[in-house]
């Protein structure tokens, strides 16, 4: 497959998407777009918008970076103190979206985001960078700081105190599953008359997929 975007997306625009073609499993077709995506020359192609709703109705949205996925769902980690943390167990209805706008594709994930477990946030946790794993110690994620040196000192505090050995996992600190129950496919074409499938669970666990009006 070439991997230069632009020719990518006159090529994905041209053939558009069809019912016949779809994988009957929207995780098993994420995979294959994914695929596609992580082969092309865009910066952090794993990249992904989050909208939470707090208590009172109002939305937030944020960039977060997809870690994992599989049949179960879709994982990001945060820090478990911050906004979005505390929007999403109040409210734990979520929105994702995958805006790989220069391959003229989108995929929107309505679903349910629940914590992992222990194991799976420390499994990922010793896989990041030293420095990654010292900055989810340091950053009081989302609260209000004066200076950037209060940050830099408690980083530099944060180095000190694990300056041997293994850094442990934060106890506020892991990642997120994002359970969906509808999964939408969006293929730009000419004309804004662009193809649009969206997957939806159905009471047994398999899947309903309906062609949408662009």
């Amino acid at each position: 497959m070439n991997s230069n975007p632009e020719l990518l997306r006159q090529q994905f625009m041209a053939h558009g998407l069809s019912r016949a073609e779809l994988n009957p499993d929207p995780i098993q077709q994420f995979q294959t777009w994914y695929a596609q995506t992580l082969a092309t020359d865009l910066p952090e192609p794993n990249s992904l918008t989050l909208c939470t709703v707090n208590t009172l109705g109002q939305p937030s949205v944020r960039t977060v970076l997809l870690k994992l996925y599989d049949e179960r769902g879709f994982v990001f980690f945060t820090n478990y103190t911050s906004r979005k943390a505390q929007e999403i167990d109040a409210n734990p209805h979520v929105a994702l979206l995958f805006p790989w706008v220069a391959l003229a594709r989108q995929i929107q994930i309505n679903g349910r985001a629940e914590r992992i477990t222990t194991a799976e946030s420390l499994a990922y946790f010793t896989t990041r960078p030293r420095g990654s794993q010292i900055g989810a110690w340091a950053s009081p994620q989302s609260q209000v700081i004066s200076t950037r040196s209060l940050l830099e000192t408690k980083v530099a505090e944060m180095a000190r105190r694990f300056a041997q050995g293994e850094i442990p996992l934060p106890d506020f600190w892991g990642g997120y599953r994002v359970v969906p129950d509808r999964i939408e496919f969006w293929q730009g074409r000419e004309s804004r008359l662009h193809d649009r499938f969206r997957y939806v669970r159905q009471a047994d666990g398999g899947w309903m997929i309906e062609r949408l009006a662009p």
